[in-house]
């Protein structure tokens, strides 16, 4: 069933994890090995990796967010479950984007993210305009929450 997100996407938030891995090793491959490059240097480094539905991640750091490569999660120490599932959001958007994702989601969530940072240093105030305004992150945020809602992560 198709479920209307915000930025007038359609997406079909849940997968079943056999659809899930063939469209990440498939269509959303470059996203994918750009992740397993991540784990496999997350390991090396003794970093633990952790579950959270179809998606691996990694605590590194504090205070930061995360970040999704493929269905290979970086976030901050600590991170709850929202962060974690929206960022198991964008491991989804990497399945329906494909190889557009860099340029799509990733390299503009990416900008964003720190010129907000930027923004909230130079001035002392947070952004008038909520995290989840631009289309990437409300549909990340509302894919990750229906999923978590659905399978009980």
């Amino acid at each position: 069933m198709n479920k209307k997100l915000p930025g007038a996407l359609t997406v079909r938030p849940i997968l079943d994890k056999k659809t899930f891995y063939l469209l990440s090793f498939t269509w959303g491959l470059p996203m994918t090995l750009a992740g397993l490059a991540m784990a496999i240097g997350m390991l090396l480094t003794g970093h633990r990796m952790h579950r959270f539905g179809p998606c691996f991640y990694f605590e590194r750091g504090k205070n930061w967010g995360g970040m999704t490569w493929g269905f290979v999660i970086v976030v901050c120490e600590g991170a709850g479950t929202g962060l974690l599932a929206h960022e198991l959001g964008h491991a989804m958007q990497n399945c329906r984007f494909g190889p557009f994702m860099p340029f799509l989601v990733g390299i503009p969530s990416s900008l964003r993210y720190h010129a907000r940072r930027i923004f909230t240093r130079i001035t002392g105030k947070e952004p008038r305009s909520p995290y989840d305004a631009a289309w990437f992150e409300g549909q990340a945020t509302a894919v990750g929450r229906e999923y978590v809602k659905k399978t009980a992560v």
